[in-house]
Parts: structure tokens; sequence; C-alpha cells
């Protein structure tokens, strides 16, 4: 598994569209009339990694699990929605589950579209939907507070702190600020994280632009981008949906006539692992060749956990080699000669594209 993300924005932006794009698949209905979808609708999908399909071929494995990341199509938000407006705090319990938010917005003009505000404007929309993130968080929190207000008065140290981080936050929060804006927020976030804040979830923001504003944006991506002081990705849902009924080598001839390079898919994956901080190790044998995703840094035995728990409390040490000597190599013979494989410690972060193998006692 990769990561997760829910696909937020008002009614009628384009969320559904997307995720059936991104999904290859027709099971959010797309339709032109606010809360077309309910429950959020849940796809899987394959994290385009050319490594995992040539170790695969080298070691002759009988299975190939790339890396994969879900997609989650959440209902559209309005202004009301963490009090009940619209279908309210049901969509809103919905985010809390998913590793990283897009944002979609809409910059672009249809007069067939309709607008749940009778207008672009990409800037208030996300506003409307960023509003309503906070007072969830902000509701949720105070009544938090109130049960860990009890423990403090009972002497629980680990209590008095949420309480000072949980009072930071609500004061934060009420200013309008969501969580992760706050300076110390690596240190709150490890007192905090069981309870989820939507405000502390990465956002990746997507410009949904009509098919000639898909390179250099339009008026309405441009003043987005400013007002956010932050990376967009610039999608046409409707190219992402002719792009998702074509063969990859259509695909690719579809993508070049349009001068881009790559897909949204492609674009929302990379971003999501950079804004999430990820990256892929391998491991690959006869059996199987499985692509894993982990967060950088990631020591050896925590990475060899992601596998098996006995793998991490039993680890001995581990053998890696590149992906890229891997390949060049043939395989684990050649490169074992030529001096490319290494045996590293317990104190060993795990490299992107490392080919590994575990040494563990029973």
């Amino acid at each position: 598994m990769g990561f997760s993300c829910g696909i937020v924005g008002l009614p009628n932006v384009g969320k559904s569209t997307l995720f059936n794009a991104l999904t290859k698949k027709i099971t959010a209905e797309a339709a032109n009339y606010p809360f077309c979808t309910i429950e959020p609708n849940e796809g899987t999908v394959v994290v385009p990694d050319e490594r995992i399909y040539k170790l695969s071929e080298i070691s002759n494995s009988k299975k190939t699990i790339p890396a994969t990341l879900k997609f989650y199509d959440i209902a559209g938000l309005v202004k009301g929605a963490s009090k009940g407006e619209g279908l309210g705090n049901k969509f809103l319990s919905h985010i809390r589950e998913v590793d990283a938010i897009i944002h979609l917005v809409r910059c672009f003009e249809d007069e067939n579209i309709t607008h749940i505000s009778n207008s672009i404007d990409p800037i208030n929309d996300a506003e409307v939907i960023e509003t309503e993130l906070i007072l969830s968080d902000l509701e949720m929190l105070e009544k938090i507070s109130v049960g860990i207000q009890k423990l403090v008065k009972k002497g629980d140290k680990d209590a008095l702190k949420k309480a000072q981080y949980i009072d930071q936050i609500i004061s934060h929060l009420s200013s309008g600020m969501s969580a992760r804006s706050i300076e110390n927020i690596s240190e709150i976030k490890s007192y905090l994280n069981e309870y989820n804040l939507i405000t502390l979830k990465p956002v990746i923001y997507v410009c949904n632009v009509d098919e000639n504003s898909i390179i250099d944006g339009n008026k309405f991506s441009a003043s987005f981008k400013d007002h956010i002081k932050s990376n967009i990705i610039l999608i046409s849902a409707d190219i992402e949906s002719q792009i998702a009924t074509l063969s990859n080598e259509e695909q690719s001839d579809f993508l070049s006539s349009l001068g881009l390079e790559e897909s949204g898919l492609n674009k929302i994956i990379r971003e999501g692992y950079d804004t999430l901080n990820l990256i892929t190790y391998f491991t690959s044998g006869e059996m199987e060749s499985r692509a894993w995703t982990i967060e950088k840094n990631t020591l050896a035995p925590d990475a060899a956990g992601k596998i098996h728990t006995d793998f991490k409390s039993g680890f001995i040490r581990a053998e890696t080699i590149s992906s890229e000597d891997f390949i060049t190599c043939k395989g684990e013979t050649k490169a074992r000669e030529l001096g490319k494989l290494r045996s590293e410690g317990k104190e060993y972060a795990v490299q992107d594209g490392d080919v590994m193998h575990f040494l563990f006692n029973n």
C-alpha cells in the first residue's frame, strides 16, 4: 500500500469525474447536480514504477506486486457542512481516514455545468472548504478538551501536556488558521495523532481547467496559486477521462498530441510521495517481487517490520543492492561479484530504490 487520498471540493467541481478517470472506473456517478455522491467511492490504483517489473523479470518471479494507492471521492462539501448543512459531518468524518487531501477547485467556465455559487471563484471556493474543515476540527477538540480537563484535575501529567497543546490548537483554529500552519506542529503531532485532525493532513491542490489551459493554466488557476502561495497541479478532468479509455500506447500518443509528458494521475502520485515524504524499496526473488512504501529516513529494522513484525524484532542485518545496480547486473549474483551488494546494520536509513534482503532471528 502506498497512501490514501480523499478528493474534496465543492459540489460540481469535477471530483467524481476525476475520480473515475484516475481509477479507470465508472462507479462514481458524475452528474450535474449537488450531492450526487453520497457515500465515498473508493478506488485502488497501481503506482507507475517500471523498476518493479524489471526486477521481477530478472528474478523470474512468480508474482509481481507493485505499490498501490487508494483514492476516495468524498461527497461535495458546502458552507455550513460542519453544522450539518448538505450531508455535513458524515462527509467530514470520511476525510479523517485518509493520509492526504486532494483539494480540487474549479478553474473553468462552462454554462452547461452549474456552480453552487453561480460564479467561478476558486479562491472563495477553497476558503469555504477550508473553513468547514477548521470548524469541524474545532468542534471536535472542544469536546475532547472537556474530557482531558477532568484527567488534568486528577493529576495526569500526560493529559496536562495534551491539554496545553489542545488549547494552543483551539486558539489557532479560532483565528481561522489550519492546524498544519502552527510553528511547532511536529512536536504537537506526536501527542495528538490519535485525534486524526483534518487540518493537520497535507493538502495537494489541484486545479480543474479546460483543455486549452492544461499546460500554462488560466486566469483562475494563476490567481489561485498566487493566493495559496503553494504548488498546484493543473488537470483537466475531461482529458483524464479520455486518457482512461486508452491503451498505454494510445495514452502516450494522446499526451504527446496535447504537449503533455505525463497524465494527471502520475502528477498526483509524484506530488503525493513528495508531500508525504515517501520512498519505495523492493524485495525480489523467485516467489515474488514486491514494492514497499515507507517514509524517507526509515531505518532498516522498521522497513523490515513492514513485511513482518518478526523481521523487526529479530533483525540482524540487511543486505541491499540499489535497483539500478540490480538491473544493470541482471540480478544479485553478478551484483555481489562486483561488490555492489552492501551489508547494513540497524542504523541504516533505507534509500529509494533499494532492493533489500533481511536477515533475522526467529
